[in-house]
């Protein structure tokens, strides 16, 4: 996770089986070698780690993030992994990694021309990145964030404040092509039954897309902020009758054997 953001594990593990099923499905289409050290680069509360670990039993695992937060979650969750803070960006271990997974964390993260053949170059020949990202910027619920950032008297405060990483498939593999044996790329929508209507769908991304956003008002304007947020989501994610709410939420996965 990003070290500008306040991070929440509370709020992040609410959903915790539905944000966990997606690196479930990584770490399956992981081509199967003998993985001796393997690393999980933002690796939250621990739940994508706890995956790992069992995907890769008898490997060295570790994580690392930018959230203390976090970090003290992963320690309390699974002692027996080494956890640290750091950031991405300035991640300095030299390698060689047999596997390292990026679980919904880099679209975070800036400059992917740079960072993707920095990742590739720690890992050991042979070695496998994983990365699953969030590629739902164009779904309702991020078109609205943005609009009503734009429109309303904290307009100048959230200028800017959404992850603007676009990056297509295509983007991705033609980069990781030239330095890799084998790139596996796909996209695929799951869609989550969330109950509670769209107050459900507030508090999901209360432990993602909304957290920049909240971290950077005020105290008296988070609460209309998130009225308005919650007002919209409410007529673009219609309730079934029963009350649930089926939200859409496409996700892009990277499998790069070096």
């Amino acid at each position: 996770m990003t070290s500008s953001t306040n991070w929440n594990a509370k709020q992040y593990v609410l959903f915790e089986s539905e944000r966990t099923r997606p690196v479930r499905d990584l770490l399956a289409a992981v081509p199967a070698t003998d993985v001796r050290t393997a690393v999980d680069i933002g690796c939250g509360p621990g739940n994508s780690t706890e995956a790992l670990a069992a995907r890769l039993p008898g490997a060295t695992v570790s994580g690392l993030d930018s959230s203390a937060d976090m970090i003290e979650a992963a320690r309390k969750r699974l002692p027996q992994f080494q956890f640290e803070v750091s950031d991405i960006t300035n991640w300095d271990a030299t390698g060689s990694y047999d596997l390292i997974l990026a679980n919904a964390v880099l679209q975070w993260v800036p400059d992917h021309e740079q960072l993707f053949p920095a990742l590739v170059s720690k890992l050991a020949p042979g070695g496998n990145l994983a990365v699953q990202m969030p590629d739902n910027l164009d779904e309702p619920a991020h078109r609205l964030l943005r609009e009503i950032a734009a429109d309303g008297p904290w307009a100048n405060q959230l200028k800017g404040v959404e992850r603007t990483m676009r990056h297509g498939a295509d983007w991705y593999y033609a980069r990781l092509v030239p330095l890799c044996a084998r790139v596996d790329v796909w996209r695929t929508t799951y869609y989550h039954p969330l109950a509670g209507g769209a107050d459900a769908v507030v508090e999901w991304f209360k432990g993602s897309a909304l957290r920049p956003f909240l971290d950077a008002l005020d105290d008296s304007q988070k609460a209309p902020f998130l009225q308005r947020y919650r007002d919209a989501v409410a007529r673009a994610y219609p309730a079934l009758d029963d009350g649930t709410v089926l939200l859409p939420f496409p996700r892009l996965f990277i499998v790069a054997t070096r």
